[in-house]
Formats: structure tokens, sequence, C-alpha cells
């Protein structure tokens, strides 16, 4: 059983509000292969293995953690891997962006689609293209999220884990929240921050769980995936100069704000334990600094 660290978050607010709050460090796992991916791919690649794969296709945009996951992931497991990119016009700078140049480098083949073409990928048609464009391909969904993936994003809680009150995770596109739900206990309160603007999340989590004891928190998208504020920036970079804890623009910054917020007004009961659970996904920050960079507002520190 893989072993991941917890560490307490000491702030003074939490301190004042009587509050324990800890966080699970997912990202320590490895430096590509981290968090939520580690657990996703899991078992789509045992189940890939045994399907006598030898591709893996995927889908992600252009900071995407579950791209350069996947592409690690297959050549550390001996898989080729197609990567589907969101947005052709990244088709002839896609080099300069640092998370498809690593992918590249690991052995990543692309396609890039526009955005109306992407919206299309979970279409029959599109698939039938796909694999008739590359031969028997295991194909995962964007993000990872699948039932396999769901089974690996279970095994982040343990039973040493049953006396925390609140479980509280980043959401995506819904996978680690229901692998969370799935194996939370009767006694637990799931939050899951939506990372993303929109109600459909909601209902792509009621398709996998049937538990009723979470909730989906949609105050905290920032203004959705690639968006960011100097608001967030600061008190990523604060929160990592207090606990020594980087956190990523697009997920885990987002769900530790929205925390600590819900801390300083009171949502949670006094005496509550939580856990948050860093779900990786720092490997973006090169990325996203490069267009913040752009945009002449503040970087976020490494």
């Amino acid at each position: 059983m893989l072993r991941v660290p917890t560490q307490e978050i000491l702030l003074p607010l939490v301190k004042e509000k009587n509050i324990r709050l800890f966080i699970r460090r997912e990202d320590t796992i490895h430096p590509l292969l981290s968090g939520n991916k580690y657990r996703k791919l899991k078992y789509n690649l045992e189940a890939a293995k045994e399907g006598g794969y030898s591709r893996l296709i995927t889908f992600g945009g252009a900071f995407s953690n579950h791209i350069t996951a996947t592409a690690f992931a297959g050549k550390e497991q001996g898989f080729t891997t197609v990567g589907i990119i969101r947005g052709d016009e990244l088709k002839d700078s896609w080099k300069l962006n640092p998370t498809l140049a690593l992918a590249s480098e690991l052995g990543m083949q692309f396609k890039f689609v526009s955005r109306e073409v992407y919206r299309t990928k979970n279409e029959s048609n599109f698939t039938t293209q796909l694999l008739k464009e590359y031969g028997t391909s295991y194909i995962l969904p964007e993000g990872g999220t699948n039932a396999l993936a769901i089974k690996g994003c279970q095994e982040i809680l343990t039973k040493e884990d049953a006396h925390f009150d609140v479980i509280c995770s980043s959401v995506g596109t819904g996978g680690t929240l229901a692998g969370l739900i799935k194996a939370s206990g009767p006694n637990q309160q799931i939050l899951g921050f939506a990372a993303l603007k929109g109600d459909f999340l909601q209902k792509d989590i009621c398709s996998f769980v049937t538990k009723t004891n979470w909730e989906l928190l949609t105050g905290y998208h920032f203004g959705g995936y690639a968006k960011i504020s100097e608001t967030l920036i600061t008190f990523i970079n604060d929160f990592k100069n207090e606990t020594g804890i980087s956190l990523d623009p697009v997920y885990t910054g987002k769900m530790m704000f929205g925390i600590l917020d819900l801390v300083r007004s009171g949502f949670f009961k006094e005496g509550s334990k939580i856990l948050a659970i860093h779900t990786g996904g720092l490997q973006g920050i090169n990325g996203m600094n490069q267009y913040l960079k752009k945009k002449e507002l503040p970087l976020i520190e490494l």
C-alpha cells in the first residue's frame, strides 16, 4: 500500500477558529506522475496491459497535468502515447509551451484540433476516426476519469482517515471527488471545489455515486481552468511562504483559498478536523508563469 505523508497546516486563522486542518501530500508521489493522476492511471494502465494494447490515446489542453502524466507513464511502461490537444492554434507554437514540450520529450505525439472539434471528443464518430488513424488503442478520457480511475482515487483515503470530519478536494472532471465519496465514512462530509464554471459537474459526479454526503462548491473557480487573478497568485505565494507547500493555480490553489475562506466565515463547526487532498499538478506552474509574464502579473513562486 502506497503511504503518502499528511501535514498539518498551522495557520493563525485555523487556530483562532479552533479548527484542525491537514493536507494529504499526494503531490509528493512523483514530480510528473503525482496526485490524482497516479491514482487515475493505476488501474487503467493495468487494464491496457491486460488487454494487450501498445498505444494510449488521451485528451487535454495546453497546461494539462493529465497529458504529461500519461506521457510519462507511457514511456515508463512501454506504451506509445498520443495526445489530442484542444486548440489548433497551438500547432505552430507548442514547443514554447513547457507542458507540451515535456510531453513530447517523453515520446507523446500530438494531434491538435479546434475547440469546436474537441467538444465532439466523446462522440462515437470521433472515436472511430481516431482508431482508424492510429490503429488499435486504449483510449483514456479527458482528465483520465472513468470507473477504473475512480477505483484508484478511492485508495487516497485509508481506514486511518476515519477521524476526519471533512474531506476536501479540487474538482476538474469529478473522478477524484467520486472516488473520495465512495471511500468516505457515513459521518464524513465531502466537499468539492470546482475549478471551472458550469453546473454540469454535479450531474457527472451523480452518475458515479449514490451517497449524498457531499457538496460541490462552485464559488471558487476564479473564472475557469486557465483563468487566474492577482488575488489568487498572492494567496498561493503567501501560502508557500507560510507552510512550505506549493499549490498549483488551476486546482489546489483554488481549493485551499476556498477552504480558508470558509474557515474565516464560520462554515465549519468548531473543533472540526479537515483533510484537504493535494492532487499535484505542480508541473503546470512553469507554463502559467509564461502566461503571467505576458500579462505583466506577479509570478507564482516555485
